[in-house]
């Protein structure tokens, strides 16, 4: 890798980091905490690639890449951010960054597309400058990769003609996908129609949602749904679209190919419906955004009026850990509920369990009289496995479950040595600064008190 670097970040670890791992990789580097010093550098020519925090001391680094574009439009700009969410994405790829990476971010990840910035020209904007105005309260939250992916594709072809088909599960959000395809476009101002098998049941539907959309955006909900006469209805109605056409969404929660290879779907159908597939992931695929999810959902019951509460660190680990069939829907019904039945202003781990039902998310159950641990544990680890309806749980269940039993075991080791860390080191034959860091990593709290026994 050859080329200057310039870094901005306030944060003197990213600094640090990045300067010595660009410089290793062959590259001059100079960093600095301000927005300032990087448009001077910019405007003095310096640099072949700009790597830049959005949120700085001095100003906003998303909005200052009109002006280093006007100022060298050949200079590829990579957005680092913490503000992890569909519109920061859009924003990047509107303000013509060259790449956008969530914080925390991969180092080896990040020198790969460092490298591929200082071979390539840098991206072309893909929405208008005032597309991103107004979309701070999208719920469509997540710093997982797959959900930095789905953002990314999403501001990829906004603005294209391109027929897209928005697929997932049941509740993963869809139509939020579809509406934000719409809302940040070009077509934003102009009509969205949501479409539905009743709605192409007389024999002028077809005709009445091409009347009503307009040049707009048209959406097929649950296209998988259509009987056969709907789908030729729709066929014909897709054949006869003429410029200026509407732009053309569908969402499926179905297996498409499998309906196709069932003969219960039009393949021609198919082939004009998904230009671009765009595969919504289900929260099980997720669980690292739950929490930010879920306080997502209590800050807008907050802003509706609903007394303020927030979640113990032992009720978001619930959360955490359920497998959530109903996706993102059942979770907002579920920090709803949590708003309005519970008094204290903290959500408590117990309160999570009983508004779920059970504490399904979990990984021990209350043992059977007479059950070994180890015939309780497989009892719920097969439940847990069940629960996700034929498909596999999230990568990473090995250190999950580990989690799950070395707190409890941890706590009532402390509680029976009244909290003295060397005899409970002891008492659980490991060394006493690996009991101390898992103490740290779990978040366990020690009291020392006498232990009268």
């Amino acid at each position: 890798m050859d080329g200057t670097v310039l870094v901005a970040d306030d944060d003197r670890t990213i600094r640090t980091v990045l300067t010595q791992a660009l410089t290793r990789a062959g590259c001059r580097v100079h960093a600095t905490s301000s927005l300032v010093t990087l448009k001077r550098w910019v405007e003095e020519g310096r640099g072949d690639l700009v790597i830049s925090d959005v949120v700085m001391p001095d100003g906003n680094g998303l909005e200052a890449l009109p002006e280093i574009s006007q100022t060298r439009p050949d200079l590829p700009v990579i957005v680092i951010s913490a503000q992890n969410t569909i519109m920061t994405a859009i924003q990047a790829a509107e303000a013509e960054a060259f790449d956008y990476l969530p914080k925390p971010f991969d180092l080896p990840d990040l020198m790969k597309r460092a490298s591929k910035a200082l071979e390539r020209k840098r991206m072309r904007p893909t929405a208008p400058r005032d597309a991103a105005e107004g979309g701070d309260d999208l719920p469509l939250v997540g710093r997982t990769p797959a959900m930095q992916a789905l953002y990314k594709l999403v501001a990829r072809v906004m603005n294209t003609e391109l027929p897209v088909m928005i697929t997932g599960e049941s509740g993963t959000g869809k139509s939020l996908i579809a509406r934000a395809i719409h809302d940040f476009s070009d077509r934003r101002n102009l009509p969205f129609v949501v479409v539905t098998p009743d709605d192409l049941g007389p024999i002028d539907g077809p005709a009445q949602v091409l009347s009503r959309a307009g040049q707009g955006t048209i959406l097929f909900d649950e296209v998988g749904d259509l009987d056969e006469d709907a789908q030729a209805r729709v066929t014909r109605m897709l054949d006869s679209l003429t410029d200026p056409a509407p732009r053309i969404l569908s969402t499926s929660q179905l297996d498409m190919q499998k309906k196709i290879d069932q003969g219960d779907f039009r393949q021609d159908l198919f082939y004009r419906l998904g230009g671009v597939t765009i595969p919504v992931p289900s929260l099980r695929e997720r669980l690292e955004d739950i929490p930010s999810l879920a306080e997502h959902f209590l800050t807008r019951a907050e802003r509706d009026g609903l007394s303020p509460r927030r979640l113990s660190d032992a009720a978001a680990e619930v959360l955490r850990t359920y497998p959530w069939p109903g996706n993102v829907r059942q979770l907002e019904n579920t920090v709803q509920r949590l708003m309005v039945t519970g008094a204290e202003e903290e959500i408590s781990r117990t309160e999570v369990e009983a508004t779920l039902g059970a504490p399904s998310g979990g990984v021990l159950p209350q043992a059977v009289e007479g059950e070994k641990l180890s015939a309780s544990v497989a009892r719920h680890l097969q439940r847990y496995f069940d629960l996700h309806g034929g498909t596999l749980p999230p990568p990473g269940l090995y250190q999950r479950i580990l989690r799950e039993i070395e707190l409890p075991l941890i706590e009532i080791a402390l509680d029976a040595t009244g909290g003295n860390q060397a005899k409970c080191a002891d008492l659980l034959g490991i060394n006493r600064n690996t009991l101390r860091k898992k103490i740290t990593d779990l978040g366990i709290e020690v009291t020392r008190r006498r232990k009268l026994m």
